[in-house]
């Protein structure tokens, strides 16, 4: 046991965050914090390592032990040098700071080098620049400077609230690699579900201040909740048919009033005490989408568009085209012009290069990733409605304060200020008014954000049954997986890939396409190619190989064709109603994918050759 937290109480606007609650943590776990927004998660974990004060109970950790917490939006000093930033985190660098004039040397201990031999090992292993300054750095960057803080005095405790937040896919890939070695006691926040589950070995839930403990997996917990849950419903159901049951003996004749049961009567009050103090679970959010009338069949079409900033590509000879209907995922690391990309296809930035055709009767709704459509001093209400009592939802007229509690705003938290939500309350305000307005188009630049895992699946199934288009910008990959029927990939220098299919199938194609090499990183397939090249071979074509170069572009055409109409079939709306059809389909997707990309493998392999032999 490294951690104990006995009868934890913690009360915060007249309500208990933390009701008693029990945790017992032991040496070498991982261990999940998972719950609602706004049930405390941050709070407890702030508890968890010290930093917040207990209003009862007890904290009580091992003797002796390090700890190092990672807060969800870390602060770092502007005008500090990364590597002393990461440095910043080691005892010895605390110590040095916490001197009585705050002068003492750290480059004075004889473990000095070492630790600066750490930092760097820790830059380079969660892929950071070699030197520069905090104010140079991007959002994604400052994560994981701050991330390698936490990790540079080796803690026995660590705690990490939200680590995954800002960081992109492949910064996701290096901290699961990271946090997979660390060797001491791990307990964390996220909302990514497969990060979560690839790293915990235990879920904690909070839950109206209570914590459960459900050891192994995150795909485990779910198993266990949903009996959980079950069995939960049974309870409350049958609590109320008692409760019926005895309000209707008191209410019965004078006879039976004057042979009245004292016990009874004690057991009826019981009983409405239980009813009052039982807390009830927060509802499951409503994300009804207000569909518009349809758009035309073509929603954006991009033919040979060149766009760069400052001699930089950002696309370079896109074309590609968007129909109705389409889900299309934007996937590429940060800084590589995703949002310009969203842009260039809604026609706000004109391209250098190429044309951009816009469809027509789109009527767009856009979720912007820095929530800057929400002004922070505005009532809830009023961001969402602009002043009126009454929304009219998909036809229906709706008091603003109704449709606020789909989207698990009571009224209290929806008469106050934006400023005083949560960061997964903002997302859900913001989802609710982009929702309470007629769209066929949604442009959703990272929604997952904060979102709680309920949540998040509810907006998936929406976006799954919603008849317009799709276009979306997420490092949650199994977000991707969920809604994308198609990826847009960027390859480095401008150059973007689209292929059917969602974030495992990218996945699958670059196994199969880009094998490891000397243990490194995946190849792309444009040096795989180059490297067949280069090798020594004989001059000419076989009989085979001639036959093979005359059938290719025939076998080319078919599977491209082939390709399209599983893409216009992944696009129907009705298929997702289908389990067993819509995996048979994601199947034979990846399959002519796979087909495809030999093919286009041999075929430039044989034309190569055969330019060669006739030079």
């Amino acid at each position: 046991m490294v951690l104990q937290l006995d009868q934890g109480q913690v009360e915060w606007g007249g309500r208990a965050l933390l009701d008693r609650a029990d945790l017992v943590l032991d040496e070498g776990e991982r261990v999940g914090l998972i719950g609602r927004n706004g049930e405390g998660k941050s709070t407890l974990l702030q508890v968890l390592a010290g930093l917040y004060p207990l209003d009862g109970g007890r904290l009580s950790w091992s003797s002796g032990l390090h700890a190092a917490y990672l807060a969800q939006e870390p602060e770092l000093p502007e005008d500090q040098d990364l590597l002393d930033a990461i440095c910043a985190g080691h005892p010895l660098h605390q110590a040095a700071q916490a001197s009585p004039q705050g002068t003492a040397e750290p480059t004075d201990h004889p473990d000095f080098w070492t630790v600066t031999a750490r930092a760097q090992s820790l830059r380079d292993q969660l892929g950071l620049p070699e030197s520069g300054r905090i104010a140079a750095l991007s959002g994604g960057q400052r994560k994981r400077v701050a991330i390698a803080q936490a990790l540079m005095g080796e803690p026995d405790l660590l705690f990490l609230d939200e680590p995954t937040n800002h960081l992109d896919l492949a910064g996701i890939d290096t901290l699961e690699k990271t946090l997979a070695r660390y060797r001491g006691t791990l307990v964390f926040i996220t909302h990514d579900r497969r990060f979560l589950d690839r790293l915990a070995t235990r879920i904690v839930e909070l839950d109206r201040g209570k914590l459960s403990s459900f050891p192994g997996s995150f795909r485990d917990y779910l198993k266990r909740k949903e009996e959980m849950l079950a069995a939960e419903a049974a309870a409350s159901e049958r609590l109320e048919g008692q409760l019926a049951e005895e309000e209707a003996w008191l209410r019965q004749g004078v006879k039976a009033r004057a042979k009245r049961n004292q016990g009874r009567l004690r057991r009826l009050e019981r009983l409405r005490d239980e009813r009052r103090q039982r807390r009830q679970r927060l509802g499951t959010a409503r994300l009804d989408i207000a569909a518009a009338e349809r758009s035309g069949s073509l929603v954006a079409e991009l033919t040979h568009v060149s766009f760069s900033y400052d001699d930089r590509p950002i696309v370079e000879d896109l074309s590609i085209r968007i129909e109705r209907g389409d889900r299309i995922a934007i996937v590429g690391p940060n800084g590589v012009g995703k949002t310009t990309l969203l842009r260039l296809i809604l026609g706000e930035l004109p391209p250098q290069k190429g044309q951009v055709r816009q469809g027509t009767r789109l009527e767009l709704a856009y979720f912007d990733q820095f929530r800057a459509q929400l002004d922070p001093d505005m009532r809830v209400v009023d961001a969402v409605a602009d002043g009126s009592d009454f929304l009219d939802i998909g036809g229906e007229r709706r008091h603003v304060l109704s449709y606020l509690q789909d989207f698990l705003f009571p009224p209290g938290r929806a008469r106050g200020p934006v400023k005083a939500l949560s960061g997964g309350e903002r997302a859900r305000l913001l989802l609710a008014r982009l929702f309470a307005r007629p769209a066929n188009l949604l442009v959703l630049d990272e929604p997952t954000n904060d979102l709680d895992l309920e949540t998040l699946e509810v907006l998936e199934e929406r976006l799954q049954t919603f008849p317009g288009t799709v276009i979306l910008v997420s490092h949650d990959r199994e977000f991707l997986d969920q809604v994308a029927t198609q990826v847009l990939v960027s390859r480095g220098d401008g150059h973007w890939l689209n292929m059917a299919g969602g974030y495992s199938d990218w996945e699958a194609w670059q196994q199969q396409a880009e094998p490891p090499h000397a243990g490194d990183s995946l190849m792309p397939i444009a040096r795989k190619l180059t490297r067949e090249k280069e090798k020594p071979r004989k001059a000419g074509l076989s009989f085979r190989e001639r036959q093979d170069l005359e059938q290719l572009p025939a076998q080319i055409e078919a599977l491209e064709a082939r390709q399209e109409s599983i893409a216009a079939a992944l696009a129907d709306p009705d298929l997702y109603r289908e389990p067993d059809r819509l995996k048979s389909i994601q199947e034979e997707a990846k399959t002519v994918a796979a087909e495809l990309d030999a093919a286009y493998a041999r075929w430039a392999l044989l034309e190569s050759k055969a330019s060669e032999a006739s030079a």
